[in-house]
């Protein structure tokens, strides 16, 4: 079993990514409802941003979505971040909103359509360029609702060649990550419904191209660990969006719905050393906030991974592969379950004032005064996002 210190040490390490949609006027297909003090810029995000990292000390970077996060200068957007203590993260497309993309982007049958849907997600590899971003990551809401409404190998080859030509216009040092979900908004037929799926077309691209697994992205039942451990072991995993759902959809806090889960998921990154920055599987949240607090979510959401991580960096590997080896099927189960039994918020509040930090990341912004100042700076205006 790893030792207080070494624990302390990996998670001081721990590198999480917040996206920037988290901090605006974003939330279900349903209803947005706005936010007082939600950002509205992308300068605002970034603010926002940086006192979730100031108050974790392990949130170094912000993803951003284009066109929401569009501006005319992305070198002095990137600056403004690295002058907030923060590093642009994963750039990610949005190919789902435009009326055109009503019958797919990429997939579409219509080649106009997928010509601006590919130019769109070369752009981004241009803004990645410009940002210093290490990745372009991908998702498609391509599908069909009916049999026969297309072809459904010619919507696979559309999308590879749609890839292939992203992949090609790649620069050295920036990856891209393919994400796959079950269903909607097609609900026949998605384009990239799982991580096979993700996984054959990365195959066929190269090494730059990996496998983004979100948590919420499944149908019930599916044994998220058991994708995790696959891709790891064939140096796949690029990274998740954390998140949860209890039914559908995917936007509530990483945890809430299933916090064992997320252990789970954690454990199978402990043991094959991915948790640490240099393994190079990110680790991203994917939350639209609609009826909680922006930051507080972040926060909290940052905070359930540590604890999660933590309690995985608690497993007794060696008693572990012990039991396993003795085919003692009740002990090698109680060595997991007495680790996610275990508290770990002690040891996290010791870490984070050793780091300089509070204690409690959520009584500290409490006493930051930042969410009464940011609902009078940030008075009018349309805000930056889904519905925003």
């Amino acid at each position: 079993m790893a030792s207080s210190s070494e624990i302390k040490q990996a998670l001081r390490q721990q590198w999480i990514e917040t996206p920037s949609w988290a901090y605006g006027n974003t939330g279900t297909r349903f209803k947005v409802f706005r936010n007082p003090g939600a950002a509205r810029t992308p300068y605002e995000k970034i603010d926002d941003a940086a006192m979730v990292h100031r108050l974790t000390g392990v949130a170094p970077s912000v993803a951003l979505h284009i066109p929401w996060d569009r501006v005319d200068d992305y070198g002095k957007l990137a600056k403004y971040a690295s002058d907030a203590g923060l590093r642009i993260g994963a750039i990610n497309p949005n190919v789902f909103q435009e009326d055109e993309y009503r019958l797919g982007s990429v997939c579409n049958a219509d080649p106009r359509v997928r010509r601006k849907a590919t130019d769109h997600l070369l752009e981004c590899v241009e803004i990645a360029a410009a940002t210093g971003s290490p990745t372009v990551s991908l998702w498609f809401a391509d599908g069909t609702n009916y049999p026969g409404q297309d072809d459904i190998t010619a919507r696979q080859q559309r999308l590879a060649e749609a890839l292939g030509e992203v992949y090609a216009a790649l620069p050295e040092g920036i990856g891209m990550l393919l994400e796959y979900k079950l269903f909607e908004p097609g609900f026949y037929t998605m384009d990239v419904p799982d991580w096979g799926t993700s996984l054959v077309h990365c195959l066929a691209l190269g090494d730059k191209a990996n496998v983004l697994v979100d948590t919420g992205h499944h149908a019930p039942g599916t044994n998220i660990e058991f994708i995790v451990a696959s891709l790891l072991r064939l140096g796949r995993l690029g990274g998740f969006h954390f998140n949860s759902r209890f039914y559908a959809d995917d936007d509530l806090l990483v945890g809430a719905a299933d916090p064992y889960q997320l252990f789970r998921i954690m454990n199978e990154i402990v043991a094959a050393g991915a948790h640490l920055p240099g393994s190079g599987v990110a680790f991203m949240l994917d939350q639209c906030h609609n009826v909680e607090e922006k930051v507080p979510a972040e926060l909290r959401s940052v905070m359930n991974v540590q604890e999660a991580t933590a309690k995985a960096l608690l497993v007794d590997r060696e008693a572990l592969r012990s039991a396993q080896a003795e085919g003692d099927v009740m002990a090698a189960n109680a060595v997991v379950v007495d680790a996610f039994s275990s508290d770990v918020r002690p040891l996290l509040a010791e870490l984070r004032q050793e780091m300089g930090l509070g204690p409690d990341p959520l009584a500290a912004y409490a006493r930051s005064g930042h969410a009464e100042r940011v609902r009078a700076e940030r008075a009018g205006g349309a805000g930056q996002g889904w519905g925003g």
